[in-house]
């Protein structure tokens, strides 16, 4: 027997915004920047395993739009962290890709549950004068103190 899975209609969701004014090709890229466990082996093969707090961090790259009205809300968090970082409201959000299974009614949410974020660079620009196309792209980066997978 097979397996088929097939996704489409991803949705990302940052503080209650949908985000919906995106480019082409690499919308979006969650990585876990570190390791979840460290493992360490000792004399007579003795191990030692430990949790890695950190493993729960987690670094979006979202691309939109330039000047679209998701750039313009995103930018908003941005110049809020930057202005008052003391009273900054951390970023929440989702990452949902809906998984068909090929069989009607069979589908699986892979949901990324993104809590205690913040915009951790400041998004470049470019000229082109040869029509670079990714000159129409805004790019951020955030980090999350926390992503979580769930699988419905």
């Amino acid at each position: 027997m097979f397996s088929v899975a097939a996704t489409a209609y991803d949705t990302i969701i940052l503080n209650g915004l949908t985000i919906t004014d995106t480019p082409d090709g690499d919308v979006a890229t969650l990585t876990y920047t570190n390791d979840l466990f460290n493992v360490k082996t000792g004399k007579n093969g003795n191990v030692l395993v430990s949790r890695n707090e950190a493993g729960r961090q987690g670094e979006l790259v979202l691309r939109v739009l330039r000047g679209s009205n998701d750039d313009k809300a995103i930018n908003a968090f941005l110049l809020v962290g930057k202005d008052i970082p003391v009273g900054t409201t951390l970023i929440q959000g989702v990452f949902t890709k809906v998984i068909s299974h090929g069989i009607a009614g069979k589908n699986t949410k892979d949901t990324y549950i993104l809590t205690q974020g913040v915009i951790s660079k400041q998004p470049e620009v470019k000229y082109s004068a040869d029509g670079d196309e990714q000159q129409n792209v805004t790019t951020y980066t955030f980090k999350f103190g926390n992503v979580e997978r769930v699988l419905l």
